[in-house]
């Protein structure tokens, strides 16, 4: 090879990294590329940045809760997770029985997400329980209403003992008697139309109720 074909190939070997350079040289001030474009025409648009909203939701609620899971159980498994504020089971007002769902707070938020994620769809005592993060603005104020009531059940049997032996005036005493009477009346008459021959047993009482049920006026 001769002195000027060395020369143009050292020529052609400078202009192709010049291209090159120039090719991947960064410009200073670079456009911000362009998300989208506006339907109605114009130039390109960049799409809002969105930041992450932090959650503040402390209170969940707790779905088909088992029988024998009330409030003293659910507070004591779920300090696993964190510091529990304060619980509520849904409770019927006449029975005091529960309603197998409840809700419980924490102090922090993070905390509730956590237990919620781990708790949801957990199988506990042949129970799926249902656990969901409720919303602040979705939190009544109602809510959290009586929930530090310790509950007592109702005695039935005394309250029915005690509307069986109350004191009745006399008037009283012939309204029940004319009940007594009227529910022996439709009885007979369904015997008879099932075509049942029998003889019902004549009812045998006193409009006077026993002295010592009797509740005299003043007058």
């Amino acid at each position: 090879m001769g002195a000027k074909a060395k020369k143009a190939l050292k020529k052609n070997m400078k202009k192709i990294s010049a291209s090159s350079s120039s090719q991947l040289a960064v410009p200073q001030n670079p456009k911000p590329s362009a998300d989208f474009l506006p339907l109605g025409g114009g130039p390109a648009r960049k799409a809002p940045v969105t930041k992450p909203v932090e959650s503040k939701a402390t209170v969940l609620y707790i779905g088909r809760l088992p029988h024998g899971f009330y409030e003293t159980e659910i507070e004591a498994f779920f300090t696993q997770f964190g510091t529990v504020k304060r619980v509520r089971v849904a409770r019927n007002k006449k029975t005091g029985k529960s309603k197998h769902f409840g809700f419980i707070q924490f102090e922090d938020p993070e905390v509730a997400e956590i237990a919620a994620g781990a708790m949801n769809d957990y199988l506990l005592l042949e129970h799926m329980l249902q656990v969901r993060v409720i919303p602040p603005e979705h939190v009544k104020p109602n809510l959290w209403k009586g929930f530090k009531c310790q509950y007592k059940p109702v005695d039935w049997v005394q309250i029915e003992r005690k509307q069986h032996n109350k004191e009745r005036t006399l008037e009283e005493h012939r309204k029940m008697l004319n009940k007594v009477v009227k529910r022996d009346q439709k009885r007979r008459k369904r015997i008879e139309a099932a075509g049942i021959e029998y003889q019902c047993p004549e009812l045998v009482g006193n409009t006077q109720p026993l002295p010592k049920k009797i509740k005299f006026s003043e007058d």
